[in-house]
């Protein structure tokens, strides 16, 4: 089991396998898109394959496949394949925009993914429109009905932004009404490769939760599962729950259980650090299993305790301005 210098345990590792995105949304990124890594500079499918290996001998059971958009990248069904094919590994999960898998639903099923995360963050055709920048709606909407149709555990993941889609929060809520899925909202983070972002955010978890709750009252707390970044609620009757994740504000660093491994094969410990090193380089410079394993305890050994903290060891000449797509969703 690895074990940072916190004594928590880690048994998760989210791997973005592209910085690429097909969507522009403007939290993430801006309109004409990010420099994007070349192809030599990322981890291969078979770099990755032979890191979650290891991973997986040091205790890891979990991983989840982010990007950019993964299923850019070509291959992705053949690597998740080998992937669940690895003895030892419980659980494979995948963030996606879902513009890129309607029709494709059942091949994630075969295959056994565990659940997706649909980034979707209006339910109003123009206002997603404005926020993504493209005309994928319809398409993302069928991907999310192949999901229920197919019965793969889906989570929404809806980012809430002052004066974007306030009027969708309701209307998200209320997907849950006969729905067996999970709405979660998630604060607003600076990761829009800008380095433009409020000093402050209206829109806190608790201030969504108070916003809610003024429609639904009797919306109550239920049990969160162990490592939960959302704190989750169920309204009487409803087939779904809603969950809300506090990013910004980085009220669950206590019980953080993951690792990030990013397209280029940077090793971050936390959302907010800067990178801890690149793992990918010291395997093209050949590194042994064990060398590569023994680099991932010394990084778990220097363990930020917490968001704030990683961030402020960052410097000040080093805030935070990547893009999302850059460190994976």
């Amino acid at each position: 089991m690895l074990v940072d210098n916190h004594n928590r345990a880690i048994n998760y590792v989210r791997l973005a396998v592209t910085d690429r995105c097909n969507l522009r949304c403007f939290y993430c990124m801006p309109e004409e898109g990010i420099n994007y890594v070349k192809r030599s500079e990322l981890l291969s499918y078979e770099e990755m394959e032979r890191l979650i290996r290891l991973f997986v001998s040091q205790g890891i059971t979990k991983v989840r496949i982010t990007g950019g958009e993964p299923f850019l990248r070509k291959g992705m069904f053949d690597f998740l394949t080998r992937l669940s094919n690895i003895d030892g590994l419980k659980d494979i999960h995948i963030t996606t925009n879902g513009t890129l898998t309607a029709g494709k639903v059942s091949q994630l099923k075969s295959i056994g993914i565990k659940s997706i995360n649909l980034s979707l963050d209006s339910l109003d055709k123009a206002r997603f429109f404005e926020i993504t920048r493209r005309d994928e709606f319809k398409t993302v909407m069928n991907t999310l009905d192949e999901l229920i149709y197919h019965d793969i555990p889906t989570k929404i993941n809806c980012v809430v932004m002052d004066g974007k889609n306030i009027d969708d929060i309701i209307p998200m809520v209320e997907l849950t009404r006969y729905k067996n899925i999970s709405v979660r909202f998630i604060e607003e983070m600076p990761f829009n490769g800008t380095g433009d972002h409020p000093a402050t955010l209206f829109w806190t978890s608790a201030k969504t939760i108070e916003y809610i709750q003024s429609s639904y009252s009797d919306m109550y707390k239920i049990e969160d599962p162990a490592y939960s970044t959302s704190f989750n609620y169920q309204i009487p009757n409803f087939a779904g729950t809603v969950g809300f994740i506090a990013a910004y504000s980085r009220l669950f660093c206590g019980s953080c259980n993951r690792i990030r491994v990013t397209p280029q094969g940077v090793m971050k410990t936390c959302l907010y650090d800067n990178g801890i090193f690149n793992i990918k380089d010291i395997m093209r410079n050949g590194a042994t299993d064990q060398q590569v394993i023994d680099s991932l305890k010394t990084a778990l050994s220097h363990r930020a305790k917490d968001g704030f903290e990683a961030e402020k060891n960052r410097g000040i000449s080093n805030q935070v301005s990547e893009s999302m797509a850059t460190i994976g969703g």
